[in-house]
């Protein structure tokens, strides 16, 4: 009796009615996978106090004043990439259909974009802030094919557009402050 209703929360959860465990798996490491890879990434170019910014033999770049402090930024990041987890999975569970390889390509592309944007750093404003500005495009596309698929899952994805929305402003802010200072040498 447990089992079967471990399943239904699964199956209710990941959408994967009618899909074997080894679908629902697999899509759970590619999705996941996915994510972690983005997260990792993150962390390896977050400041730390030995390094504070990854390149700062030169002046401190002037912050814009409504940036949330680094705490506000590991709260919300693991909620963000859980749901994007799920959104994927979701989409992943959903029956074939051209608009399922469509936003799971759009998703993917989220991915890339994410380790792409994060990879950047503070330090390359302007390749930041064009991924960024990119990235927003290509969730706002991926929450359009994915309701199309599975509403739920776009549904899931509206935060991280929201945030990555304003992770926008405050790149563009940042950039615009320090227009005069070179960010890569």
């Amino acid at each position: 009796m447990a089992n079967i209703s471990v399943r239904g929360a699964v199956d209710s959860l990941a959408n994967s009615r009618g899909r074997s465990a080894q679908h629902i798996l697999i899509g759970l490491g590619l999705t996941a996978g996915a994510v972690v890879a983005s997260a990792i990434i993150a962390r390896m170019n977050a400041p730390t106090e030995d390094h504070p910014e990854a390149y700062s033999d030169y002046e401190e770049l002037e912050k814009p004043k409504i940036i949330p402090p680094r705490p506000v930024f590991s709260l919300i990041w693991p909620p963000l990439f859980l749901a994007l987890t799920l959104s994927g999975l979701r989409i992943w569970n959903a029956p074939k259909s051209p608009a399922r390889s469509q936003a799971l390509a759009l998703w993917g592309f989220v991915q890339a974009l994410n380790a792409a944007w994060m990879a950047l750093g503070p330090r390359r404003l302007g390749g930041q802030l064009a991924t960024a500005t990119t990235a927003l495009g290509t969730a706002g596309a991926y929450v359009w094919r994915a309701r199309q698929v599975d509403a739920p899952a776009a549904g899931m994805v509206a935060p991280y557009v929201g945030w990555i929305g304003f992770a926008n402003v405050l790149t563009e802010e940042l950039w615009r402050k320090n227009r005069g200072n070179p960010t890569v040498h």
